[in-house]
């Protein structure tokens, strides 16, 4: 996804005032994220992104910390200058759009770095190609 798709998405679904804004925001959760997870997992999501988001996930911050939804919020809020709810907002709106960014797989181990309580903040995930519409066999 090109950067001004994916930041046209993100100021559409967190109802930011510009791209800059969205960039803001999304740059924000990218680094928090990649506190989060492995070093590797953090390049190897920067390289499905566009520059200059991959370079949120760059920085070598040696081993991952361990936190839940509440601090990742908390986080994000810190970086952004607004409340943990409207972080959570903010967040999901990122989020939502990253998962239609980078392949599933991608999306899964990130899921699996994350805490469980975070999966909601990737929004619905997309029908998998082997079930048509999203829906069980």
């Amino acid at each position: 996804m090109r950067l001004d798709e994916f930041l046209d998405r993100v100021r559409d679904r967190g109802e930011f005032h510009s791209d800059d804004e969205a960039e803001q925001v999304s740059t924000a959760v990218l680094w928090v994220i990649a506190s989060r997870v492995p070093p590797e997992e953090a390049a190897a999501l920067a390289a499905d992104l566009p520059a200059p988001l991959d370079d949120a996930l760059r920085p070598e911050r040696g081993r991952p910390e361990s936190f839940g939804r509440e601090e990742f919020l908390r986080r994000v809020a810190q970086q952004t200058g607004v409340r943990p709810r409207t972080a959570e907002w903010d967040a999901g709106a990122v989020l939502s759009v990253l998962a239609e960014a980078v392949p599933r797989e991608r999306v899964d181990r990130l899921l699996a770095g994350l805490p469980a309580d975070c999966a909601d903040l990737f929004g619905d995930p997309p029908p998998r190609p082997d079930r048509p519409g999203g829906t069980p066999h």
